[in-house]
């Protein structure tokens, strides 16, 4: 094996054939072994000797190391702070903890094809991909070395975006055996994070729960000290020219035009906004390829640092901006994408923003039409109106957890129960098709939009997309609070969970009048469904109930959804209302006779509460 020095890892560039060095994050003093890994093991101490340093070391630290691995786990995902930075926060998403987890990803992949075909397997394949975050090198490394501990072989994708991850464990000939993207979404350009796919799909909580536990392990067993040399360098691979193709050819095919079917965009202008994120790529290898002018498109360069705004279609400013660039050029569509692809909004001809309840309406109108009768699932933050507008089309209304990963998991066993689902969406932008691998790919909604769109054209005179939700009705009030848990971080978990189901248990109990918690238990009436009535329900990633409001005067006017965040220590607070006041009255009730009454407000503090109230 070559040596190393102490400051740098080499890796092998295999363009070019020529070593390229990585900035070291390891400790000195290397020792071979037959895999190319690098370990450091702690000082031997003699026998008997056990000082009061090395017991708090032993009973303290190492459990606080197993604490750090675990809380990176954010649902479905890993999240956490790579750079240094962010006030109040500290690095915790460091190569060594990423190295764990690839480790015991691979581990956990290599376990489950050995189970599925009842050998051992050899070779097995794992690509990565990564959104244009500065620490997304460094952590790289760390990636591909801890895959290559686990006995995978590594493929880099360099700039790729989430859904393509996924895509590249079905598409030919590439279909490799997992993949792993590294992207915090929307977060900023301080953290970053991983998300695990399989070509069953995105892993499930209770999945990435038991790797992290596996990782958690590892980390606190080597206590950080780990060094890498990667013997077998990742292969680099171009799978994001196959993936745009893939996507060209399904806008050609289901257009399928009449006069010039390799340009099916000709005389259609797009503008496209990547936010600096991993977006680009839609304008100019898939629109720009069809014949569409993108003239005017937005942030289109990779940029870690997400200069202009945060890259995030429920993001006011990147909305705003894509609204003034469509009517400046009077385009035909807009589309905004997050960081790493998984979500997007679009404007219309008009300038209105479509995003929220207003995306999912429309998406449901495309898929009704196209599938009569399917069963829309959303998470339970959608409005009263939404639901009437799909069911007025024909479908069913599936209200169900927040969060994407619940809201398709749920599509899944819709479908494995024999209720057609062919929808699945969160109001984040999230959203699912069984169509296409019930995969969350904001790339894809927009294909399905831009085909509509030719088709209308195609059609005759129109009034473009916006015209398929004019019959959609707003909420009259929205609000949004957030309470954080008076806790440290390692109890807040627990605290949330108590606080979620101490509300479920006044409701129950009538100390709050007019409330009623929102459930019917059946997944495909139109009604909706917030629990889950099968004999093998899913596992809760975090706990919430939502509550539907009436009284005398306006009968049911609102809701009030609880929710405990998976991905930070606070809880959560939506409402709507379809009278004037009705969430400022809410407000008030929970304040006052839940959160006061109850003695919630010692562990989670209320001040948004008491701001919105003018308190």
């Amino acid at each position: 094996m070559a040596s190393t020095s102490p400051s740098s890892i080499m890796l092998q560039n295999m363009s070019t054939q020529k070593p390229m060095i990585i900035p070291s994050f390891f400790p000195k003093k290397p020792s071979p072994t037959n895999l190319g890994v690098i370990f450091m093991c702690p000082p031997i101490r003699s026998p008997g000797v056990r000082s009061l340093r090395v017991a708090r070391y032993d009973e303290v630290v190492v459990d606080d190391e197993i604490d750090k691995i675990r809380r990176l786990q954010n649902g479905s995902d890993v999240r956490g702070v790579a750079l240094e930075g962010e006030k109040g926060r500290t690095v915790d998403l460091t190569p060594p903890a990423v190295d764990a987890i690839a480790e015991s990803f691979g581990e956990w992949v290599i376990k489950g094809l050995e189970s599925e075909k009842g050998r051992p397997v050899e070779g097995v394949r794992v690509s990565l991909g990564r959104d244009p975050r500065i620490s997304g090198l460094a952590l790289s490394v760390a990636v591909f070395a801890g895959l290559s501990r686990a006995g995978c072989v590594a493929f880099d994708m360099g700039l790729a975006t989430t859904p393509a991850c996924f895509m590249s464990t079905v598409l030919e000939p590439f279909s490799y055996d997992a993949s792993i993207m590294m992207t915090a979404s929307h977060l900023p350009y301080t953290r970053n994070g991983l998300k695990f796919f399989t070509k069953k799909g995105g892993l499930t909580s209770p999945e990435v729960e038991e790797i992290c536990d596996r990782a958690a392990r590892k980390y606190a067993n080597r206590l950080a000290k780990v060094s890498t040399m990667l013997a077998t360098p990742p292969t680099r691979v171009d799978f994001m020219s196959a993936y745009a193709a893939h996507l060209r050819n399904i806008i050609k095919e289901r257009v399928n035009h009449p006069t010039h079917y390799d340009t099916p965009l000709k005389g259609f202008q797009i503008i496209v906004n990547a936010g600096n994120g991993s977006g680009g790529f839609f304008t100019w290898d898939v629109l720009d390829k069809l014949g569409a002018d993108t003239f005017g498109s937005l942030h289109l360069n990779p940029d870690g640092m997400f200069p202009n705004h945060i890259p995030n279609p429920e993001d006011k400013t990147a909305m705003a901006l894509t609204r003034a660039a469509v009517l400046d050029h009077s385009a035909d569509l807009g589309i905004v994408f997050d960081t790493d692809v998984d979500r997007s909004g679009v404007v219309d001809a008009k300038g209105n923003p479509i995003n929220g309840d207003k995306l999912i309406a429309l998406m449901s109108a495309i898929v009704l039409r196209e599938r009569p009768g399917t069963t829309v699932v959303t998470d339970a933050r959608t409005s009263v109106a939404l639901t009437r507008f799909i069911t007025e089309r024909g479908g069913h209304h599936c209200l169900y957890r927040v969060g994407y990963r619940n809201v398709i998991d749920k599509g899944v066993q819709l479908n494995e129960e024999g209720v057609e689902t062919h929808l699945m969406m969160e109001t984040s932008g999230h959203g699912a098709l069984k169509e296409n691998y019930f995969l969350d790919d904001g790339a894809y909604m927009v294909v399905k939009i831009i085909i509509e769109m030719v088709r209308m054209k195609l059609a005759g005179p129109n009034d473009g997309i916006g015209s398929l939700i004019e019959d959609l009705e707003e909420p009259l009030e929205s609000t949004e609070l957030r309470m954080n848990v008076i806790a440290e971080p390692r109890h807040a978990k627990a605290k949330a969970v108590e606080a979620i189901e101490a509300f479920r248990l006044y409701i129950e109990e009538g100390k709050l009048q007019g409330w009623e918690l929102d459930s019917c238990g059946d997944c495909w009436v139109s009604e909706g469904c917030l629990v889950d009535s099968n004999e093998t329900p899913a596992a809760i990633d975090a706990r919430m109930y939502r509550a539907k409001i009436s009284d005398e005067e306006n009968g049911q006017y609102g809701w009030v959804h609880l929710r405990q965040s998976i991905h930070n220590p606070n809880i959560a607070v939506n409402m709507q209302s379809t009278v004037p006041g009705g969430c400022r009255s809410m407000t008030a009730v929970l304040r006052d006779k839940f959160l006061l009454a109850s003695g919630m407000n010692k562990t989670l503090d209320i001040s948004q509460i008491d701001k919105n109230l003018g308190s």
